[in-house]
């Protein structure tokens, strides 16, 4: 579709600053950031941005319940009242 499209002198200037950096055509620069305004106000394409992850080392394995923890220790501290090792008498 051709149009015509006046535009303010701020936007005008800084469209050309973009069309100078940029390898594109002044219509391509355009179209782009177009483009990519709509996408942004219909939200549908949005992505959530990529956070920083860190990686650390931990001596837990898989599948063991961090909040269960205490009660295994009670487990383990009331099995060893009913049956004492042969270590502790």
């Amino acid at each position: 579709m051709r149009t015509t499209l006046t535009l303010d002198p701020d936007v005008a200037a800084r469209l050309t600053r973009l069309v100078e950096h940029s390898d594109e055509p002044f219509k391509a620069v355009v179209n782009r950031l177009l483009r990519q305004a709509l996408r942004d106000l219909d939200g549908t394409t949005r992505t959530p941005p990529e956070l920083p992850r860190r990686v650390l080392d931990s001596p837990l394995v898989p599948g063991v319940d961090l909040l269960r923890l205490n009660a295994l220790a009670d487990e383990l501290e009331a099995l060893e009242f009913v049956a004492p090792s042969d270590d502790s008498r």
